[in-house]
């Protein structure tokens, strides 16, 4: 009979290292804050292959959805190491982040990279680490193409979704964004530009260069300044003391 819990132990020990690379994992306190990654490369509409690292959009979006829901949980930190991928899944995640009523941290740890910038700037304050890079260029379409007018409008369509997003919910000027964008000689293979930490800063993409510890105070801070306000607004409602009544007015004129 001993031997079944120490073989379950043992279970649990190899399962740690085959999925964590570690055998003891620390046992997290109950804590109000929902810690949500994005990672690899962010899927659309079509699977990946299996090899990627992927974000699945489906995945993400229920997550925010109980987050905002559940009354355990009073703030979100979004971690991100990503290299974009699908532009209306990567501004989808972004749309329902900067919709939470609950106060929302980012944090670049890594890359920002393509339709992750969105995402990054996406909450009510937004960090990178020192050494983290962000590279923004214009969007690309992959499978058929049709070489007619319609097909540039709809990529400059596309393209125009995505700079008023980060213009609205960054510092950044739309003419500073389109010259990143657009830089030609930077990038290899393609056009546009990398920032790196403090680049992103001085930018306005980002709000701050800072790691975990200071993402997770700013979480705290907003969440200490929200308190207040949330017990006010659910203060039960108190009628106001009843009005002594007027003399009678006389017809036609004001009261006497």
């Amino acid at each position: 009979m001993e031997a079944e819990p120490a073989a379950a132990i043992d279970k649990a020990k190899l399962d740690a290292i085959q999925q964590l690379g570690q055998m003891a994992v620390p046992a997290a306190d109950p804590s109000n804050v929902f810690c949500m990654s994005i990672i690899g490369q962010i899927e659309g509409h079509m699977v990946l292959p299996p090899q990627n690292k992927t974000t699945k959009y489906e995945h993400l979006i229920p997550q925010l959805v109980a987050a905002e829901q559940s009354s355990k949980i009073e703030g979100i930190l979004i971690v991100l190491n990503t290299v974009g991928g699908d532009v209306e899944a990567g501004l989808a995640i972004a749309e329902m982040i900067s919709s939470l009523s609950k106060p929302a941290v980012t944090l670049v740890l890594g890359g920002g990279h393509s339709i992750g910038v969105p995402i990054a700037v996406a909450g009510d304050r937004s960090f990178i680490a020192e050494s983290a890079t962000m590279t923004i260029h214009p969007i690309r379409m992959n499978g058929l193409v049709i070489g007619v007018p319609q097909t540039f409008e709809y990529l400059e369509k596309m393209q125009e979704r995505v700079v008023r997003f980060v213009t609205s919910h960054s510092r950044v000027q739309e003419k500073t964004f389109k010259e990143l964008m657009f830089k030609m000689g930077e990038l290899t293979r393609d056009i546009g530009t990398t920032v790196i930490g403090e680049d992103a800063v001085r930018h306005g993409l980002i709000d701050e260069v800072g790691g975990l510890g200071k993402a997770l105070a700013a979480l705290n801070g907003l969440i200490q300044e929200r308190r207040p306000k949330a017990s006010a607004a659910a203060a039960p409602f108190a009628p106001a003391a009843p009005l002594t009544a007027a003399a009678p007015a006389a017809e036609g004129g004001l009261p006497q």
